[in-house]
């Protein structure tokens, strides 16, 4: 039998009546999950094809055990279709609920678990970076935490240190002013001491403020190390002389770096400064310029001292901001404690170049290494 528009036409009018039916009956269906929609998207198919086939078999008046045997075979065909689509639709609804177990657990703030379902290869995906962003907002959360309870360490120490001072000045001015002191030479000399040394902290705050804004100046230019740290030692050597400590400078290979001279300068003097301040009296500090070549070219500054170790337990906090550790390690009782800042301007400023500092104990001491990207030209 040759095929006619108007069989075409027949079986195009089936098949819409069809498809338009089955989908208005399964909108219940189709609201309720996202298995009701498959179903009903596959289903209205499998309905508009068996339409399209039997209008076709309409329109070619086919006997009727030809028509029995069609409509078995198209509702055979059809329960096949539809069974095929549930199973589909209740793994889809599977994987999406894990996906929302997911989401839920990192709005509880955890990192979703592997729950061992095999999911399909989009689904995976988007698990997994679910996992990624979790981890990585974890991990967030838990330097802000780090921070925040630095801050408030932070806070509680100056506000110890500049308690002190204030409290001294107070009471040197109300004695100068009540006449009762024999010397006020002595008094004038103290009051400039501790205003020296709360200008000090201030400037510290401020520059700790600046660099964790990332505001650390980057006027780069090229600077040769071993002047820098001789200008340092030179800037220091009354501070050792009074303490009674040796610094010695050596230069295993000239290394040249590229970045801010005062900023490096400043670093580089809070190490030397910080190690004079824990060694021994006659103790020794030594500060040896150098570079290394393995992974790539690197600058190196290694500051050794002598102040018997750091306990294990603070090494990893020796950079933390705010974190001065025993004040027992200080030999010299004289020297007024730090706020705790020096170390971690340090770091901060080595950092801002693309450096790394690190600190390990050694027989008698400590090692102090600062490493820095070096100059290409």
């Amino acid at each position: 039998m040759t095929i006619t528009w108007t069989n075409l036409g027949a079986a195009l009018l089936w098949a819409v009546v069809a498809g338009i039916a089955t989908w208005v009956v399964l909108t219940p269906v189709r609201r309720r999950s996202l298995v009701g929609l498959l179903t009903s998207l596959v289903v209205t198919g499998a309905a508009a094809s068996m339409g399209a086939l039997w209008g076709a078999i309409h329109s070619m008046l086919l006997p009727m055990w030809d028509w029995k045997t069609m409509i078995v075979l198209t509702a055979f065909s059809g329960g096949v279709t539809t069974v095929a689509a549930i199973a589909v639709g209740r793994r889809l609804g599977r994987e999406n609920a894990s996906l929302l177990h997911a989401v839920a657990e990192i709005g509880e703030g955890r990192v979703p678990t592997a729950d061992g379902r095999r999911l399909t290869a989009e689904v995976a995906q988007v698990r997994s970076e679910l996992r990624a962003t979790a981890a990585a907002l974890a991990a967030t959360r838990e330097r802000e935490r780090s921070l925040e309870s630095a801050r408030r360490e932070l806070v509680s120490w100056v506000s110890h240190d500049l308690r002190t001072p204030l409290a001294g000045l107070r009471a040197m001015a109300e004695a100068l002013e009540d006449g009762v002191v024999d010397d006020p030479g002595v008094y004038f000399k103290q009051i400039g001491s501790s205003v020296e040394r709360l200008n000090q902290m201030v400037e510290d705050l401020f520059d700790l403020s600046r660099i964790q804004a990332g505001e650390v100046s980057r006027n780069a230019e090229n600077i040769a190390l071993d002047d820098l740290v001789s200008d340092c030692i030179a800037a220091l050597e009354p501070l050792a002389a009074a303490q009674g400590v040796r610094v010695a400078g050596s230069v295993d290979g000239a290394a040249t770096v590229v970045g801010n001279g005062p900023e490096l300068n400043r670093a580089l003097t809070n190490l030397v400064a910080n190690a004079i301040r824990h060694t021994r009296a006659q103790g020794l500090v030594d500060v040896r310029v150098g570079w290394s070549s393995e992974p790539e070219p690197l600058a190196e500054v290694v500051v050794r001292d002598e102040c018997g170790g750091i306990p294990d337990a603070h090494l990893d906090r020796v950079f933390d901001v705010g974190f001065r550790g025993e004040t027992a390690r200080s030999p010299h009782a004289d020297l007024p404690a730090g706020a705790g800042l020096g170390l971690a301007i340090t770091r901060g400023i080595v950092e801002a170049h693309d450096g790394t500092v690190d600190v390990e104990n050694e027989p008698g001491g400590c090692r102090f290494r600062v490493r820095l990207p070096m100059s290409v030209a």
